[in-house]
This record gives structure tokens, sequence and C-alpha cells, in this order.
């Protein structure tokens, strides 16, 4: 039987080695197995690699470790090291270890085994003794520590390893060199960044795919667009990899517009997008509030068959909810069967920005009874939806059962959320004790949280006193002083506000300009006080004096508390009447179809005196106007707002 295996596979026949080897390539050890009894090919130990490859499951393998043993083939290094890969990769380090001991002879690939073996089960201290106890090592060692520390998010130590891996005369390869671009990134940390970059230069590794898309990941996360531009231009060609790291690199930065701009030109180059190529793309539109961009991203997320891949459908839940969509940010979420955690909390994101507080408590209510485990990120969500809807008791049971049913941590951002809640319930006390006794460091944030709760509750006394420490927190911070300087309006008080505005020059703090915009076919169009550069700019003030002429004979009359300058109030009426956001609604009222919901989007929070205003306007045009501010989202409509003149 023997002889005749042999000579089959001498001559190659099918039933031979090149059978066996093609079955466990498709996964069928069993099949493989069968075919190794009936040929009696035990005599050829090699083949015992392909199989220990393939095995998926612990008792299988085991049988298979006891026919080797049977057979002398585990005896054989080689095969030992084989055997050795499949128990760490199916996670029996017991085993691991056990079989590594009696390995006769360890080579450098035995170790090298285990400690990644380690490294990958997320044991860096044992991989790290192992790593120490080595005789010897090779490129292959250092880049499993490496990567390792790196995809734990130890950056630091894997900085430290790439170091003494050079002092000791080790040149990293293409793998260690990716793993170490990605330590640089998440450390922004563009200084050793170049150092590296200096030595992929040097050793002609700059041109390899995998080296080039890491160093532009690592320039772009660390700020440097051009640079990581560059590399990507030094590529011998696009591929899907460098183009997911130009779209999300620019995302990342800021560049919206040039994310899809580069989005468009890798599709014309025939460079197929994936669903990290969508979630990018998607999130530039959130960013610009592109719906049309974004309803043509997402038919070709549907054509290439990804809409239903998690990550795409929160980006499109949170697309959606950005650009005042929340029904079809509803429609997607309600498309996925099961329960995930991210989806869920973008769900329920969407439903805070929007107002819609009670929808988010009970979309938390069906996560929980469907068994999902909340987390921090799930209840940053909620309290935030609560805040912004006036659900006092809900957000702070909410607290309640993040901090003693489930355990967790509340970090800063979870203590500003029921700081502006109980800011907005009028309990500035309470919120106020709660920022002195809360067991982590309070920022600069949440106590302009607290102080613009005090300038909406008209406590100018205690918020004197506020600002005076959240100017001291952040002496360069302009929303401060603006802050200030409308309270001290508010009260006629203008020689103090001209303190507050020389304060600021001094400082060199320049307030930040309201900007609005609306999207039509395509294109941004931008509006800012003062600005009177639009190519339509007579027609759509004529129409906006107009709407302003109507919204009066139902009652309108300017807050002149909400200009923050001591002029006339003739002059102060202008002023009002040419807001940024009433200057974008008049455009989109002479631009888009009749019956066509208005969007605008704005950079700052809507004023009084435009809420006021705009509420009037939805009912004398009879057309719904959606406006998205810095904090949420307000629906206008016969007369009324979404909010209900709670934001």
């Amino acid at each position: 039987m023997a002889s005749s295996a042999l000579k089959n596979l001498a001559t190659g026949r099918p039933n031979g080695r090149e059978d066996i080897i093609r079955l466990c390539s498709t996964g069928r050890v069993k099949e493989a197995l069968h075919r190794r009894f009936r040929e009696g090919l035990w005599s050829e130990p090699g083949l015992f690699s392909h199989i220990f490859r393939a095995c998926q499951a612990l008792p299988l393998l085991r049988q298979l470790h006891a026919f080797a043993a049977t057979s002398g083939a585990a005896a054989d290094r080689f095969t030992a090291n084989h055997l050795l890969l499949a128990y760490a990769d199916l996670g029996d380090f017991p085993t691991a270890r056990g079989l590594f001991e009696r390995i006769p002879k360890r080579n450098v690939m035995s170790w090298n085994i285990l400690i990644g073996g380690y490294v990958k089960n997320g044991d860096l201290e044992t991989a790290r003794k192992l790593f120490d106890e080595m005789p010897a090592r090779n490129v292959a060692t250092w880049n499993a520590m490496v990567a390792g520390l790196t995809n734990s998010g130890l950056n630091e130590e894997s900085l430290g390893f790439f170091f003494a891996m050079r002092r000791e005369g080790m040149q990293p390869d293409e793998y260690g060199l990716g793993s170490l671009f990605r330590c640089c990134a998440g450390l922004r940390d563009v200084v050793s960044g170049r150092q590296v970059h200096a030595y992929v230069v040097r050793s002609g590794l700059d041109r390899d795919m995998c080296v080039g898309s890491s160093l532009a990941h690592m320039y772009m996360r660390c700020g440097f667009l051009r640079d990581g531009e560059a590399a990507l231009r030094a590529l011998p060609s696009l591929n899907i990899v460098s183009c997911n790291t130009t779209i999300s690199g620019r995302t990342q930065n800021g560049d919206a517009e040039g994310a899809l701009e580069f989005f468009c030109l890798m599709r014309g180059a025939g460079v197929e997008a994936n669903a990290v190529t969508f979630v990018s793309a998607v999130t530039s539109c959130s960013d610009l509030a592109a719906l049309a961009q974004g309803q043509q991203i997402h038919a070709l997320a549907i054509k290439t068959g990804v809409d239903k891949v998690v990550p795409v459908m929160t980006s499109l839940v949170h697309m959606y909810s950005r650009c005042g969509c929340l029904g079809d940010s509803e429609r997607v979420c309600l498309e996925y069967s099961g329960t995930d955690l991210v989806l869920c909390s973008a769900m329920i994101s969407a439903y805070g920005f929007h107002g819609h507080g009670q929808k988010a408590v009970g979309l938390f209510k069906q996560m929980m009874a469907a068994g999902a485990e909340p987390n921090e990120v799930t209840f940053l969500t909620l309290l935030y939806a609560c805040s912004h809807s006036g659900l006092k008791d809900e957000g702070m049971n909410c607290f309640e059962l993040m901090t003693k049913t489930y355990g967790l941590q509340p970090s800063v951002k979870h203590y500003t959320c029921i700081v502006d809640l109980l800011g907005r319930s009028g309990c500035l006390n309470e919120a106020e004790d709660l920022i002195l006794s809360m067991p982590v460091q309070p920022d600069g944030v949440i106590w302009k949280t607290l102080l613009s709760a005090c300038k909406t509750q008209k406590k100018f006394d205690m918020a004197e006193r506020i600002a005076e420490r959240v100017i001291e927190l952040d002496p360069h911070d302009s929303a401060s002083y603006v802050l200030l300087s409308n309270i001290r309006a508010t009260s006629s008080r203008w020689e103090d506000v001209s303190k507050v505005r020389e304060t600021m020059r001094e400082q060199n703090v320049r307030k930040e300009p309201g900007v609005s915009w609306v999207e039509l076919k395509g294109q941004i169009h931008q509006f800012c006080t003062g600005d009177e550069s639009h190519s339509r700019q007579r027609e759509i003030v004529e129409c906006l004096e107009e709407m302003m002429t109507r919204i009066r004979q139902c009652g309108y009359a300017p807050d002149m508390s909400m200009v923050f300058h001591d002029m006339e109030d003739e002059e102060k009426e202008v002023s009002l009447a040419h807001h940024s956001e009433k200057l974008a609604i008049a455009f989109a009222f002479l631009s888009l179809p009749e019956g066509v919901p208005i969007r605008v989007m704005k950079n700052l929070r809507v004023c009084d005196d435009c809420h006021v205003a705009i509420k009037l306007m939805s009912k004398v045009i009879g057309r719904e106007i959606v406006v998205r501010d810095v904090s949420r989202f307000h629906h206008f409509k016969d007369g009324k707002c979404s909010c209900g003149d709670y934001w």
C-alpha cells in the first residue's frame, strides 16, 4: 500500500499530494484525512502542515495531534511548528505552551509563532516575557511586537520598540513600517513620523503601496494633508487603500468638499469603492449637509451591495439626520434586522439632535429589552437627547442607570449633559454644585454650558462670576467673551460691553462670524451678515424685505435685545433683518420649486429674534423651513417649531 502511495506521489495522480493540499485549502479536512488513511501517506510528514492549517476546531486538532504523534511526524520540527501555530490560532495556549517546551531544537519560527499567538490574543505581557527570553530574534519577531502594541493603543511603547530594533541593527520591512506609521498617527507625532519617513526613502520603500498608504495616513491624521497627498502621488498606481486614505484624510482634516471631489475622481479612474470608502464619503456629505450628494452616494452603496454593512448604515443614519431628514434616518435604521449598539446609538443621537427626546428614550428601552449592553457612547447620546427636550427626570434616571446599574464611569461630557439638563430646567445652583463635586476635572465647555444657562435664565450676577472662571480657564476662546458681552448688552451696560471687546483685542481673540448656507443642485451657497457678494444679492434683499413686512403684519416685533451694539433702534432693526439665516431662507425661497422644504445650515446658535421670525415666515409663505444650528435642528411649520421654543 505504501509503495502504491509513493508511486502516486511520483506520477502526480489526482489522489496524491496535490489533491490532499487542494482539499485542505478548501477546508475539507476530514476528506483529506480520510484520503490519507486510504492512501497510506503517513510517510510524508510535510503534509501534516496543510491539514493543521485547515483545522478549525480543537477536538479535531487534538485527534490530528495524536495521529501525528503516533506516526512520529510530531517529532519533526517543521510539522511541530505548524501544529503549534494551529493551537495558537484556536486559542489553546496551555497546550501550545506545552508543545513549545517539547519541540526539539526550537528555532526562531517556534518563538515567533507563540509570541504572535499571545499578541493576537491581547496577552502582551506574556508575549513581552517570551520576547525577552528569546535567544535570537528576526524582523518578524519585532514586527509582531510593534503591531501588537500599536493595535492595543500602546503607541509610545511601540515607538520605543522600533528605536530599540534599529539600535540592534535590524532593518524593518514593509509590514513593520505600516504598523509604525499607524503608531505615529495614533500619537499625532509627526516628528517621529518624518524620521521614519526619511528611513523609508533611504530604503527605497516609499513606492511600496502598503508603506506609502500608511505614510499618507500618518501625515493626514497629524493634520498635514498636503504631505499625505504627496506621499500618495509618489505611489506607482491608485488602489482602494490609497484612495480610502485620501478620502478619509480629507474628511478628518475638514476638507469635505475635497473628499467628495476625490471620490468622483476615484470612480472615474475605475477604482471600485468598498464599505470604507462609502463611510468616508457619506461622512463628508454629513459635514456639508449635502443631501443631494448623500442620496446619490446612498444609491451607489445599494448598487455596490454594501448598504446593509453596519458602519455604512450608521453613517447614512448620521448623514440624513444632519441634513434634516429624520424620517430617512429611521428608514435606514429599520432596514437592519438585529440590534446593533453603534447603529442604535446613532439613531438615538439623531432623535436628540432633532429634539425628539421621547423617541430616543423609547429606542433605548427597546435596545435594553432586546438584551443590548449600552456603553458610554450610548448613554452620552441619550443624555444629550434628554437635555435638548427638557426631559429632566428621564435624564437623571438614565444617569443613575449608567453609574449604578451598569457601573460605567461618566466622563466630563456626560456631566456636561447633566449640567445642561439642570441649567435649562432652571436648577443653576444644583448644576454648579455638580461641577464642583464631580470626580473628573471640569473643562471650559462645562462651565460655558452653565454660563449659557445663566444667560437663558437671566441670572446675570451668577453669569458674571461664572464668566470670570471660564475666561480664566481658556482666555483665547471667543465664545466666552461673546456670551459675557451679550449678557451685559441685554442689560444695556454698554460701557461694560466695550471693556469686554477691549479685552478681546488685547488677547487677540476674534468672534466667529455667523454663517449660513444652502445646498442647491449640488452647489453650496453661503451667506454672512454684511456680505453682499452673492450674484443674486439684490433679489434676495428685496424678497427678504417683503417677508419681513408680511410677518410684521402677523405681529412680529424685532427683539432689540438681540443686537449687542449701542446703536439707534432703526439700525438695530436693519441689522436683525439681515442675519445670515434670514438671507439664506430668502435665497432658498426664490430658488426652490413651490412646496419643497427649505433647508438651512448655520455655524452658530439661532438667536431668539430669528427663531420668532422664522416661525412666522413658515406660516406666511406656507413652506416648511428646516434650520440646523450648532447644537440641534429646528423644524418650522405653520408658525410653530419642533423644539417647542426650548433650545
